[in-house]
């Protein structure tokens, strides 16, 4: 019987080095890359420390940001890692992404809030977008969103992700134009939208758990949107229903046929 066992041991041994050999004959070597890491770059205060960091985004000076689900969730940096403040701390429930726009405003999405929040540069609240802690499907609220981005025309556009599976875009006053997608695995629906950027006309989302990228251009013009969310009705004495849509920007007849 122990000659049967050790007979077996070296046929699996022998059956993993052949099997690794192979594999390696048919791997390429991984390409080098021109980059150095920089251990302890981040100079934190004594006793803070990183808690699942889960954004990061710099600013036009060099300033990094660190968005992370510890105590002081917002951290802001200098171009050298030394450590500059902590930001509006109170406002945070569960740090997702942290981005800088173009005039190094600071726009943070926060799946425990259910908020999208821009920020000006010295930490002051410009905007909010959502309702604080309190989920939901409509265009006021969102079910915890994951990622936030802008066009070259200043309108924002925030993945809903975890919850709703849909983007939703807004005017830059953050007064609601559009929005589209379910989930699912069709075109233009999502599986959890997890991140969108903005290159000229071009949308792109990363449509995470299905595993793909989709591309979109940016949209139909207010006005010009599908029917998406009426916010009332009415109804006139010849039949005919009026409607007037929040997302769509527009009112609308409905005359029967």
């Amino acid at each position: 019987m122990r000659r049967l066992i050790l007979h077996l041991f070296s046929e699996i041994l022998w059956f993993c080095i052949v099997s690794g050999l192979a594999f390696a004959q048919f791997q390429e070597p991984l390409p080098k890359l021109n980059y150095d890491m920089i251990p302890d770059f981040f100079q934190l205060p004594p006793g803070e420390h990183l808690i699942e960091p889960a954004g990061v985004a710099v600013n036009s000076k060099g300033h990094i940001y660190i968005f992370h689900r510890g105590k002081h969730p917002l951290m802001e940096f200098d171009s050298s890692g030394k450590f500059v403040r902590s930001i509006a701390d109170d406002l945070f429930v569960t740090a997702h992404m942290v981005r800088v726009d173009p005039e190094d405003n600071i726009w943070t999405t926060d799946i425990g809030s259910h908020v999208v929040l821009k920020l000006s540069p010295e930490g002051r609240v410009l905007l909010a977008l959502g309702r604080m802690r309190i989920p939901g499907d409509d265009v006021l609220h969102f079910n915890q969103p994951t990622d936030v981005a802008w066009d070259r025309n200043g309108s924002i556009y925030v993945t809903d992700g975890y919850g709703n599976s849909r983007v939703l875009k807004f005017d830059k006053y953050g007064r609601p134009i559009l929005g589209w997608g379910m989930k699912g695995t069709g075109p233009g629906q999502f599986d959890t939208p997890h991140t969108i950027v903005i290159d000229g006309d071009i949308v792109y989302v990363g449509d995470r758990e299905n595993a793909r990228i989709q591309i979109f251009d940016t949209g139909p013009q207010p006005g010009q949107g599908p029917h998406f969310d009426p916010h009332q009705i009415a109804l006139a004495p010849d039949g005919s229903i009026f409607t007037a849509e929040v997302l769509g920007w527009r009112a609308e007849k409905l005359q029967p046929k």
